[in-house]
């Protein structure tokens, strides 16, 4: 049997779901974040294409997606219609088939091999029945990528949007995979990407190309093996039906920045405010974790995280506010904070039995994570003022204000 794995992914979804609620705004450009305030703290999380076409992306502060389409409408979020919707195109894409991997709010995998149809078309008529289904269910479009393999369907379904239907197979690699940059395999991150360029590899052809040993000895041997793999459009990976959640998070972008020292107290409250919502969020879905960490967003926008591993997994309030303040005690405080976020991560199943690891505490500053979820907010909070006490963020002194949070 032929194996035909499809990436679904839902046009602008946030801003389509916004859209179908004001109608009048179909057409121009809209940029979902924050309060929808342009002149508040916050990024961009969605924009329609519209707002794209202006150079709108995700992540962009709102003040920049501001000053680029003065024209632009800003819209909060809404995370709970978010995933109204969400259920509703993954029940309808379920009437299908079951053989679905959950890859987030807006997009999933689908093997498609044993659907009667499938090999009708090159499978075009099982793709346009699914699309046709969501759109009944949600009023909403969707993109779909049909391919051999969960690399190239990604890749494809972002070929033809919105509203798109791309099927490749291995003979289409070299003329419809091949001229597109590098960066569009998903795996290829921003450094990775960076590194390429240097090495004067900008498209997934160049990269196909080049040879796999060079590869490895300019990346490590296990990557390096994979760009080449996947330059060639190889992927086995299976559709992984049932998974665990990875982490759990909580995040707050602050409206002015503050200072891990001058402003302590009010980062303390927000801290432990984070904390006693993760800790929430893991009790209510029966979770515990090992790993606790904190993220900060600088005023340069450089992002670091510090990580604590501890003995025993946790969903007590108390525990991750500890080691959250742990790991907050190692963060550089030379510049001031736009964002603070406190992740718990290693999970399992409350109950399950114990990974028993001494829990040495580790440091890290990786590009990006994974979260079963994560939710965002903008912070108003007091400055500490000119009489406030200033505490360096040591050990000792963390200690000293748990107190005042206990």
């Amino acid at each position: 049997m032929r194996r035909r794995i499809a990436h679904l992914d839902m046009d602008a979804f946030y801003a389509s779901v916004e859209l179908l609620r004001r109608p009048d705004l179909i057409g121009r450009p809209v940029a979902i974040g924050g309060r929808g305030e342009p002149n508040s703290r916050g990024v961009v999380t969605t924009a329609t294409y519209a707002a794209r076409a202006f150079g709108i992306r995700s992540g962009m502060a709102l003040r920049k997606a501001a000053e680029l389409c003065p024209e632009c409408v800003f819209l909060p979020v809404d995370f709970d219609e978010y995933r109204r919707y969400s259920r509703m195109f993954k029940a309808a894409v379920a009437t299908v088939t079951d053989r679905i991997e959950d890859r987030g709010i807006d997009e999933v995998y689908l093997d498609l091999s044993a659907v009667p149809g499938i090999e009708e078309d090159n499978g075009a008529v099982v793709a346009r029945e699914i699309k046709r289904r969501v759109t009944d269910a949600t009023g909403l479009t969707c993109s779909i990528g049909l391919a051999p393999n969960k690399l190239l369907a990604k890749i494809s379904s972002d070929l033809d949007k919105p509203d798109g239907l791309a099927i490749v197979d291995e003979a289409d690699i070299p003329t419809r995979i091949w001229p597109l940059p590098a960066r569009r395999i998903n795996g290829i991150g921003p450094k990775a990407d960076a590194r390429l360029e240097a090495l004067g590899i900008r498209t997934i052809g160049e990269l196909a190309a080049a040879d796999p040993q060079w590869l490895m000895a300019q990346f490590t041997p296990r990557y390096g093996q994979w760009l080449h793999d996947a330059a060639h459009g190889r992927d086995e990976r299976p559709i992984v039906t049932e998974s665990e959640p990875v982490s759990r998070s909580r995040e707050t972008t602050f409206e002015r920045d503050l200072h891990l020292k001058r402003d302590w107290h009010a980062l303390a409250a927000l801290l432990a405010d984070l904390c006693r919502r993760v800790a929430h969020d893991l009790s209510s879905r029966g979770y515990v974790g090992r790993t606790i960490g904190v993220k900060v967003r600088y005023d340069d926008f450089r992002i670091v995280t510090r990580d604590v591993s501890i003995a025993h997994p946790t969903s007590a309030p108390d525990a991750i506010r500890r080691a959250a303040f742990e790991a907050l005690s190692r963060v550089p405080t030379e510049r001031r904070l736009r964002l603070i976020g406190v992740r718990v991560a290693a999970l399992s199943r409350a109950g399950a039995a114990p990974d028993l690891d001494t829990g040495a505490p580790h440091d890290q500053t990786p590009d990006a994570h994974t979260d079963a979820g994560r939710t965002g907010r903008v912070t108003r909070v007091g400055g500490a003022g000119p009489n406030a006490p200033e505490p360096a963020a040591t050990r000792l002194e963390v200690q000293e204000n748990l107190r005042l949070f206990d």
